[in-house]
C-alpha cells in the first residue's frame, strides 16, 4: 500500500473517527484506526464496539486532487500515535507506505516515522444494514433534536435503558423521549416517508453526543437506517454506527398530566436568567433548589435560601397567569436545561400542584415538551 495525501484532509478525517476510539477497550485491535485505500479514495474507521465511525476521503473533490494512490491496501495503525504524528508533521503533504510485515513509513518534508501496523483483516466487520427501515432528516434538525433531548438521559447505569433516548415512529411522526426519572424531554417531528411503525429503539446518549460533534450545521439530509441492534447515520462522507440499548423503555406518556391547575406564560430568557442568579445561593443539600411562587398582579417570585450564605429573591412580570396560587420548588439545573432546550422563546408552564410534575413548552408550538418533578421543601 502506498499513497500520498493532503495532511489537513487526513487530519479532518482522523478528528472524526478518533471520537469512536477508546483506550479502555477489551479488544486490542480497536485501539487502532483502520485505513483502507482504493483507487477511488481512502476510508478511515474507528470503533469502540459500541460506536463505529467511518469517514471517506475521495481521490479528487471539486476538481482538486486530494491524494495520489500508487498501491491499494489496508492497515490498522495505533490510533493515538498516528493521530499525534499526523497533527505534528511539518508540511501539508504526507506519504504513507506499508511494506512487508505491516511496517509503515510516514513521510512529510524531512520528517520520517516508522510504525508497526496490524493486520486489517482482524478488524471487526461493520454491522449489516438492510433496506426498509430507513428515513432521512435534515442535519440541522437532527442536531436540534439531539440538543433538545439528550441532556435529560440518566447518567447512572442502574437502569441502563434510561441512559439512551427513545425513538418511536407513530402516525408519520418521529417521537424522541429522554428521561432520568426526575425530568423528561420530548421532541416530536413530522417527517415524510417514514418507515412503517417502529415501536421503540433506544439510542445511547453518549452516541448521540458524539454524533452531534461530527455533524455540520447544514440542511443536507442525514440518512438513518435501523436494525434490531444498531442504528446507522449516513452523510456524504461519514458513516456513524451505534449499538442500540437493550431493554424495554418505560411508557412515559402517562407521566404527562392531562389537566392543569395553574398556567404561567412567561419570557423564557428572563426566567432562565433569574433562575441562574438564584442558583448562585441555592446549595440546599447540594440539590441546587430554587423556589417559584405566584404573586398578585401577574408576577412570580424566584428565590433561594442558604442558611450559611444568605438568600435571594427576584420578582418577574409574567405575560399571563391563570388558575390557583402556587408555591413550588425544583432543581435549578433541571429548569435551566429545560429552558435552554426551548431556546429562549416565550414559554407556558403548566402546574398541577406543589408535588406534581409540571411541564414547559413553547407558546408557539408543542413539538418540544419538558417535564420536571418538583422537590419537597415546603
Amino acid at each position: 500500500m502506498k499513497f500520498d495525501i493532503m495532511r489537513d484532509r487526513l487530519l479532518a478525517g482522523l478528528n472524526d473517527v478518533m471520537k469512536a476510539v477508546s483506550s479502555k477497550t477489551t479488544i486490542p485491535i480497536l485501539t487502532g484506526i483502520k485505513i483502507d485505500v482504493t483507487h477511488e479514495g481512502l476510508r478511515l474507521t474507528g470503533s469502540d464496539a459500541d460506536i463505529t465511525i467511518q469517514t471517506y476521503i475521495p481521490v479528487e473533490e471539486d476538481g482538486e486532487q486530494l491524494m495520489n494512490v500508487s498501491a491499494t491496501g489496508s492497515i490498522v495503525l495505533q490510533a493515538r500515535m498516528f493521530n499525534e504524528i499526523v497533527r505534528k508533521l511539518p508540511t501539508n503533504e504526507v506519504e504513507i507506505e506499508v511494506s512487508a510485515g505491516f511496517a509503515t513509513n510516514i513521510r512529510s518534508g524531512k520528517s520520517e516515522f516508522h510504525l508497526i501496523g496490524l493486520d486489517a483483516s482482524e478488524y471487526p466487520l461493520l454491522p449489516e444494514v438492510a433496506e426498509g427501515r430507513q428515513f432521512s432528516i435534515p442535519t440541522d434538525l437532527l442536531k436540534s433534536v439531539i440538543r433538545e433531548t439528550v441532556f435529560a438521559v440518566a447518567t447512572s447505569e442502574s437502569r441502563p435503558v434510561l441512559t439512551g433516548v427513545n425513538w418511536r415512529i407513530l402516525d408519520n411522526e418521529l417521537i424522541c423521549v429522554a428521561t432520568d426519572s426526575h425530568r423528561l424531554a420530548r421532541r416530536k417531528i413530522q417527517l415524510e416517508q417514514l418507515p412503517a411503525e417502529i415501536n421503540s429503539v433506544v439510542i445511547p446518549g453518549k452516541s448521540l453526543n458524539e454524533l452531534n460533534k461530527i455533524l455540520e450545521d447544514t440542511t443536507d439530509l442525514v440518512q438513518i437506517a435501523l436494525t434490531n441492534y444498531h442504528v446507522l447515520f449516513k452523510t456524504d462522507d461519514v458513516l456513524f454506527f451505534s449499538r442500540l440499548l437493550e431493554g424495554n423503555y418505560p411508557d412515559t406518556s402517562r407521566l404527562i398530566p392531562e389537566e392543569y391547575k395553574t398556567n404561567v406564560t412567561i419570557n423564557g430568557k428572563a426566567l432562565l436568567q433569574a433562575i441562574d442568579r438564584a442558583s448562585l445561593l441555592a446549595r440546599e443539600d447540594r440539590n441546587n433548589v430554587v423556589r417559584f411562587e405566584t404573586l398578585e398582579n401577574s408576577t412570580v417570585e424566584i428565590s433561594s435560601n442558604s442558611p450559611e450564605i444568605g438568600k435571594v429573591e427576584e420578582q418577574i412580570s409574567v405575560e399571563n397567569l391563570e388558575g390557583e396560587s402556587l408555591k413550588i420548588s425544583f432543581s435549578a439545573k433541571y429548569m435551566m436545561e429545560a429552558l435552554r432546550a426551548i431556546d429562549g422563546q416565550d414559554v407556558i408552564i403548566q402546574f398541577t400542584g406543589t408535588m406534581r410534575p409540571f411541564i414547559l413548552r413553547s407558546i408557539h408550538d408543542d413539538a418540544i415538551l419538558q417535564l420536571i418533578l418538583p422537590v419537597r421543601t415546603y
